[in-house]
């Protein structure tokens, strides 16, 4: 559960660590727009960031929010992070300004609007309240899928918000399910009529019989 979400943040930390380190620039890499070249940033963009604090900025709820979606979402968890990541970046690459666009905040836009419409579709709200949670730790990220700051990819946050929502839908049935909870019926309950009241049985011999008949009743109903 944990491998994969340090996996990852291990691997852009490394990245950004080499282009520092040895003088790259793996801008080139990331989404260019409407350009046959551009399209390898589908599958590179993710991992490549501009600097520090753009790194710093999306390590925390990116490792929060995977690490979310492999305990509550095991057995899809891994299809929405690669699916997921592979069409946020072709969305931008459709959608988006003639610009470089790098960064795995459409990674993070992704995962939180999949735990959080997914919460809401299984009326499951600790989920719902994990991703608020994130948004109020994370400067009311929910802003970042407008133009409304100079520099930053909102296409990129808006990929990862819809393709996020698509596969809330597309995986609604599967993950942690909100389970209804269940009274089974004891020799205590029989102590007491249908009303609540308390009326036993006139003899032990009562209650054992009436016990096998509850227990007969079931048997025949199953």
């Amino acid at each position: 559960m944990l491998i994969i979400p340090i996996l990852y943040i291990l691997v852009i930390w490394m990245l950004y660590f080499i282009e520092i380190k040895f003088g790259y620039n793996f801008n080139k890499y990331g989404v260019y727009p409407r350009e046959f070249k551009g399209l390898r940033g589908v599958f590179f963009s993710h991992f490549i960031h501009s600097n520090t604090k753009h790194l710093f900025n999306n390590s925390i709820p990116l490792f929060v929010l995977l690490l979310s979606v492999f305990m509550f979402y095991k057995e899809v968890a891994l299809k929405v992070l690669v699916y997921g990541a592979l069409l946020t970046g072709f969305l931008t690459w459709i959608i988006a300004r003639e610009s470089y666009h790098i960064g795995a905040s459409g990674v993070v836009y992704l995962l939180f609007s999949f735990v959080f419409f997914s919460g809401i579709l299984k009326k499951h709200f600790r989920l719902v309240a994990l991703s608020l949670i994130v948004i109020f730790l994370y400067g009311s990220m929910i802003w970042y899928v407008l133009p409304i700051k100079d520099g930053m990819s909102w296409e990129g946050h808006l990929s990862g918000f819809v393709i996020g929502l698509v596969l809330a839908f597309l995986y609604k049935n599967k993950g942690i399910k909100k389970t209804e909870p269940y009274f089974e019926e004891t020799a205590f309950d029989l102590l007491f009529d249908e009303n609540g009241n308390y009326a036993p049985p006139n003899s032990a011999e009562d209650l054992n019989v009436d016990v096998k008949s509850q227990l007969l009743t079931k048997r025949c109903e199953s």
